[in-house]
């Protein structure tokens, strides 16, 4: 059995609390480690480390705080085999999932390094003769980033690169359900030899310690990918201290099927959209409207897709898709599919957790649902799929912009006009045009409304970490030497 500690200050140490807590498998509900419970005492600690950290870790030369993040992908691509299998141990996500989520965490890490000495600042123009204008852009100073569950290793990789390579602090606080490979990751930090504080682990309940970690006066960012109820708290918990706040929260991603689409490519790219670990992403294709005059054919092909995905152990490569992370997510899934039937939907494959050990779920289509239907406005998390039809362009933009959230969405139409309107109109951080929903680790992944402020990924993500200094420079003109 394993068994964790956090990582504070360059050292492995026990939680104040003296508590653990259980890590289970997802697939099989063994216990398959124990995290210490962190607590604000610790989350402190952390911060405080931190702090004292960045003092020097800001004057850091970029590139040297870079080579640490080649160093963090070295020695995860080493690894890569035993981080592989603890994601899907303790998310439940299958092997190639795994694997295609260890090989973008190790690009990320190297990626973010090729931005030592391309981010900068400005020279301005003066009113005065005898003055420059100077903006520089400097580190906000301590992080404190909350990984969630769905994409530990990827998401842990998309807050910690750009803090260090900033040179920023981080304390970290993993997912309670899948502390493993981030607890595993503190290791490879303390190898590379990364100065103590730079990077700090603490795990626990986010109801717990999230709190401290946004609202801690020292803290200069936090970032926080998870539910749009726990981003809430952590933005009234930062306010207290006029802390910066980057979230990412839920979507409700509309997938748009035109009648000029190529059905059998739209079929595929929402399958895939669709059944991304297990339904339990972000941007998952969340509902589909399809024009009346192709909907006959696009339901067939998507139902006969949906119901030809295998759901099985996710150790083995036979495997679509694996378990939902823990049975609250099965309990939740089947509420809302339940909820859709009684409101008078249909299911046409699926509906129902699968019996046995695990955390499975059918994948699921449902169809005679209504755009007030609590299916159509929540997000669902799982691998379920309401399709809708329309008539015309303007009532799906309508319909697709009918919600508080705004991350996600895509298109699927061989009609440029279509596209274009879409592009201009839909109000969506991300819209894919023709493929399935996955943002590139350049581009800028952000949200509207209820799916969160600021972002992540590329440069502008980048900025997040830093803040902008202004200075007046005013010399005597008349100098003579």
């Amino acid at each position: 059995m394993k068994q964790y500690q956090l990582y504070i200050n360059g050292e492995f140490v026990d939680s104040s609390s003296g508590e653990v807590s259980d890590v289970i498998n997802p697939a099989t509900e063994d216990v398959i480690s124990k995290v210490p419970k962190g607590t604000e005492e610790d989350v402190d600690q952390a911060i405080d480390a931190a702090h004292k950290a960045f003092l020097s870790w800001e004057k850091v030369p970029s590139t040297e705080r870079a080579s640490y993040l080649h160093k963090m992908a070295d020695k995860l691509e080493e690894r890569k085999e035993q981080f592989v299998e603890m994601l899907t141990e303790e998310n439940g996500k299958t092997v190639k999932a795994s694997e295609d989520e260890i090989n973008t965490a190790i690009d990320y890490f190297r990626y973010m390094a090729g931005w030592a000495l391309r981010y900068e600042g400005e020279i301005l123009q003066s009113e005065r003769s005898n003055e420059n204008i100077l903006v520089y852009k400097k580190p906000i100073g301590v992080v404190s980033g909350i990984v969630p569950w769905n994409f530990p290793m990827f998401i842990l990789a998309r807050k910690v690169a750009p803090a260090i390579v900033t040179g920023c602090t981080i304390v970290l606080k993993p997912s309670q359900y899948t502390p493993n490979t981030a607890c595993e990751f503190a290791k490879i930090v303390d190898e590379i030899g990364l100065p103590k504080g730079v990077f700090n682990l603490v795990t626990g309940k986010g109801s717990e310690i999230g709190n401290r970690m946004a609202g801690h006066p020292r803290v200069g960012l936090v970032t926080m990918t998870g539910s749009y109820p726990a981003g809430s708290k952590v933005m009234e918990a930062a306010a207290n201290s006029i802390t910066k706040v980057n979230l990412e929260l839920g979507g409700k991603a509309p997938a748009i099927v035109t009648k000029h689409a190529n059905i059998d490519l739209a079929v595929d790219r929402i399958k895939t959209s669709r059944i991304t670990n297990s339904g339990q992403a972000c941007t998952n294709a969340e509902r589909v409207y399809v024009h009346e005059s192709v909907a006959e054919e696009f339901i067939s092909k998507i139902t006969e897709a949906m119901k030809n995905t295998t759901v099985g152990d996710p150790t083995s490569r036979d495997s679509d898709i694996g378990p939902l992370v823990n049975k609250d997510r099965i309990e939740e899934v089947s509420e809302m599919v339940n909820n859709a039937v009684e409101a008078g939907a249909r299911i046409l494959t699926g509906g129902k957790a699968l019996e046995g050990k695990g955390f499975y779920f059918e994948p699921t289509v449902l169809v005679d649902v209504k755009q007030d239907m609590e299916i159509i406005q929540e997000e669902i998390f799982g691998p379920v799929l309401p399709i809708m039809t329309y008539s015309d362009f303007d009532e799906v933009i309508e319909l697709a912009n009918d919600t508080e959230y705004g991350l996600s969405s895509s298109i699927f139409s061989e009609n440029l006009h279509e596209v274009m309107r879409a592009a201009n109109e839909l109000h969506y951080g991300e819209t894919f045009v023709n493929r399935e929903n996955f943002e590139a680790i350049h581009g800028y992944h952000a949200g509207r409304g209820q799916s969160g402020l600021g972002g992540a990924d590329g440069k502008h993500g980048l900025h997040d970490y830093l803040e902008t200094h202004v200075i007046y420079l005013e010399y005597d003109e008349n100098y003579k030497g």
